[in-house]
């Protein structure tokens, strides 16, 4: 962290006990990088940020930045999305350790992508078990054997990031489905230059508007089967999903049709667009819904979201699918507690991000560790996303401690352990203009196409609940701006080259080297198209 300064503390400002504050000083006196802000905030006053609230909240749901939400009375309502007008602040220093850990993060989870549906090197290596992989729920056997167009899997990232009160960054989850957010990133931007746009005199700000053009470049460079001019839709399972406003948003930045499964139609292996002059090839499918709704012929027979015969033009490599189909499995919970050995493994690399130190529970010794530990730990179910089924062993009941002690003893598969982190907090408005820390973490979103880009900063999730940990909007959390403050040595934010895919080659004393040979037939196949028809001439739509 940066040094304190001599500027005006916030009074009566109390970090939490174990926790780091992202602005200030445990005596609330703001740390350098954050010291300009802080004074801005002072000359303005409570009752300036309180107006600014009052009128981000009626922008917000004329403009439909909203969040669905379960009343009292059990009536789902859509509110404004809690927006926070006290950004959160990071240095280049700080962003530049965030952005290469990242990167390689998602390199070596998307090399076990492709480990997992071929070679299974991790596994035969002894890393990874293989129970475990086809255990998971996401572990997607009907593309078993397919390579991903370009051998991307992770096109969109969004891993979730916290930093407990030694000060270090570590990763808290992974998120390689779809993970969302990344609209609330640039609309949070754009409010703050209008509701308070004193607060940005004299910093240097890095900007995130450029984000769906580099999400546009990466989908286009792995589209199979396009000389030139992919054409790349948008895949939403319609207005009833809590993200639409997000779907619809990224498909009117990128310029691209927003289609739900009705305009999609598979003839003879290749994927096609429904439009007034006819069909039309797609050649990249941005989706933003499970596997399991994918395909009615390939996963859940009762979908109503699906494209009957999609996986079959996967397969054929006529289209690409982002994020690839199946890779769900690399962000499961259980499975995240070996990323640092894959990072090892893939990329003869150590780690530049840690883990939060995670316990399996199928091991009985460990189990039983957990067990007699468990009101000092947090214990998350494997599958579950949006902090559904947390518990949180220090803010628990006797009560709730026995009852979470007999899930884990009845399902011990379901569950992992991790030590808790105090989350770190930052200034907050607490609806009268004052400030109060709450809990934050941050979830940086990266793209992959021809190299991995990151998007400086990303979405600050904050606990708006005093002393809570849950920063999940689902859950009743708000989000922050963040900045990344421009120092003058920050590069472009491309920041690895894509890299071969094939993982490490390992001896095989039963196969010999026909082993080798057939993995070498197979990588040379998974990379062009097969079958299917040319497609129908361009229309003007």
């Amino acid at each position: 962290m940066s040094h304190v300064t001599d500027a005006q503390p916030i009074e009566d400002y109390l970090v939490p006990p174990g926790s780091l504050d992202e602005l200030l000083a445990q005596d609330g006196t703001p740390f350098a990088h954050a010291a300009g802000l802080i004074a801005t905030l002072h000359r303005l006053g409570p009752q300036a940020l309180k107006a600014a609230g009052q009128r981000r909240d009626t922008i917000f749901m004329q403009q439909g930045i909203t969040f669905e939400v379960a009343g009292t009375d059990g009536e789902r309502r859509d509110r404004p999305f809690p927006l926070d007008l006290v950004p959160r602040v990071l240095t280049a220093a700080e962003w530049t350790t965030i952005k290469r850990g990242l990167a390689q993060r998602i390199r070596a989870l998307n090399a076990f992508v492709d480990d997992v549906y071929h070679a299974h090197e991790i596994v035969r290596a002894g890393i990874v078990p293989w129970s475990l992989v086809v255990s998971r729920p996401s572990f997607a056997r009907p593309v078993h054997g397919v390579r991903a167009p370009g051998g991307v899997y992770c096109h969109v990232s969004g891993c979730d990031l916290v930093r407990g009160g030694d000060g270090r960054w570590r990763v808290l989850e992974d998120n390689v489905r779809t993970p969302s957010g990344i609209s609330y990133v640039l609309e949070n931007r754009l409010a703050m230059t209008r509701l308070m746009p004193e607060l940005f005199a004299g910093h240097r700000v890095r900007a995130v508007d450029h984000y769906p053009s580099l999400l546009l470049d990466a989908l286009r460079a792995v589209a199979p089967g396009a000389e030139s001019n992919p054409t790349v839709v948008l895949w939403t399972p319609g207005p009833l999903n809590p993200a639409y406003f997000e779907h619809a948003f990224l498909a009117r930045q990128m310029g691209v049709e927003l289609v739900e499964a009705s305009d999609l139609v598979v003839r003879d292996a290749v994927c096609y667009m429904r439009t007034t002059a006819g069909l039309e090839r797609v050649h990249m499918i941005y989706r933003r819904l499970d596997d399991d709704f994918l395909d009615p012929l390939a996963f859940r027979p009762d979908s109503l979201l699906g494209v009957p015969g999609l996986v079959r033009a996967y397969r054929a490599g006529t289209v690409a699918i982002a994020n690839a189909i199946g890779t769900g499995v690399a962000d499961d919970k259980a499975i995240y507690h070996y990323v640092p050995e894959m990072i090892r493994f893939y990329l003869q690399e150590e780690p530049i991000l840690d883990n939060v130190p995670t316990y399996l529970l199928t091991d009985e010794r460990v189990r039983k560790e957990v067990l007699g530990r468990l009101a000092e730990l947090v214990v998350k179910p494997t599958s579950e996303s949006g902090g559904k089924g947390v518990f949180i062993g220090p803010q628990a009941s006797a009560a709730e401690r026995e009852h979470q002690s007999r899930l884990i003893e009845a399902q011990p598969d379901r569950f992992i352990a991790q030590e808790l982190v105090h989350l770190s907090t930052a200034p907050t408005e607490c609806g009268d203009g004052r400030l109060a820390p709450r809990h934050v973490d941050l979830r940086p979103f990266a793209v992959f196409g021809e190299e991995i880009r990151i998007v400086p900063g990303g979405l600050t999730r904050v606990a708006l609940v005093e002393g809570s940990m849950i920063v999940n909007s689902s859950q009743g959390g708000g989000s922050k701006d963040t900045w990344v403050l421009d120092d003058g040595t920050l590069q472009d934010s491309g920041v690895a080259a894509r890299p071969a895919h094939a993982p490490p080659r390992l001896p095989d004393v039963r196969y010999g080297n026909w082993h080798g040979q057939a993995q070498q037939q197979q990588q040379a196949r998974g990379g062009r198209a097969r079958g299917g028809h040319e497609p129908p001439p361009r229309h003007p739509r």
